[in-house]
């Protein structure tokens, strides 16, 4: 179905309570072919016989609002990592994990370019475990307690983009931090106590 461009509501329109609604109505003589119009409403009223979809900018009384500054932006943003870190295990070890990684880099005078790779793993284990949080969340919130396969489906490919991450955070550490590591070990003769 085609609307005119001269029906879409402008963007710099002040009145956010305005709608344009298309609605498809089928005809009840046992016609086959159906009816279409177009009409401008104020409000959605739903109707048996019509089958009715909202074109244009919708309504947000009821949905979440849209961050007011850039202030606003980051509170929100350290309300999911507050929340990340309050309710989901595997985050907070990967909490711990990064700042061993990070202090034993600065223990080893790693160089900046070797702290920034560290650093750039960690952050990117940490986004990929909050993406795992929010899928897992939308996941619940659709299919309620009932078993389907496609939530089973999302929720393991979310959980093995975590675990990727893991790993490849894992060989970039273990590729800084191993070697300077052992030659601090060898170096202080601790091996001489085996001997």
């Amino acid at each position: 179905m085609k609307l005119n461009q001269q029906l879409m509501p402008s963007k710099n329109s002040k009145s956010s309570n305005r709608h344009i609604v298309a609605t498809t109505s089928t005809s009840v003589s046992g016609d086959a072919s159906p009816s279409n119009s177009v009409s401008v409403s104020g409000e959605v009223s739903p109707s048996k016989n019509n089958q009715t979809e909202q074109v244009g900018q919708p309504k947000r009384d009821l949905a979440w609002q849209v961050a007011s500054n850039l202030l606003v932006s980051f509170k929100y943003a350290w309300a999911g990592l507050r929340y990340g870190f309050g309710t989901q295990r595997n985050f907070r070890i990967h909490v711990a994990i990064g700042i061993l990684a990070i202090s034993l880099g600065i223990f080893l005078h790693l160089s900046p370019v070797e702290m920034s790779l560290i650093g750039i793993t960690i952050g990117l284990v940490l986004a990929m475990e909050l993406i795992n949080t929010a899928i897992e969340s939308v996941v619940d919130l659709t299919v309620k307690q009932t078993y389907h396969e496609l939530a089973k489906i999302a929720k393991d490919c979310a959980a093995g983009a975590v675990l990727v991450s893991a790993l490849a955070a894992i060989l970039v550490a273990g590729s800084l931090l191993l070697p300077p590591l052992f030659a601090l070990v060898v170096q202080s003769n601790l091996f001489s106590i085996f001997n």
